[in-house]
């Protein structure tokens, strides 16, 4: 009786720990925020220089009316805030893949206010 228990302990605590150690359940974020608040994804903060892809984006993205994980104002100088992005041929800060289906995050473009919610 008591090795059964001392057994189902052991194997207990060594599934807890995988989920810790493997990046399982329990260490993913509750909410289902995927940019904010930090103003990122996937390390790569979300303003500054970007170039537009047709294949191996850091980051693909579709633009939508409604609901967007980040608004984006588009500039020509200082994108230096939190959803501000300067369009660049070279030396961008991320890479960017528009799609239709299956987006890694949700854009709408403002003209004003970019970043979170």
């Amino acid at each position: 009786m008591k090795n059964s228990i001392l057994t189902f302990f052991i194997a207990t605590v060594i599934t807890v720990a995988s989920l810790f150690v493997f990046g399982g359940l329990i260490a993913k974020p509750v909410s289902g925020d995927k940019v904010c608040p930090s103003c990122m994804y996937k390390n790569f903060k979300l303003w500054g220089k970007v170039k537009v892809v047709e294949s191996f984006p850091d980051i693909k993205v579709q633009i939508v009316e409604s609901f967007p994980d980040l608004k984006v104002k588009q500039v020509t100088s200082f994108p230096d805030a939190c959803g501000k992005w300067q369009f660049v041929e070279s030396f961008p800060d991320f890479k960017i893949q528009f799609v239709t289906s299956f987006p890694d995050i949700k854009i709408k473009y403002v003209e004003s206010f970019p970043g979170c919610n």
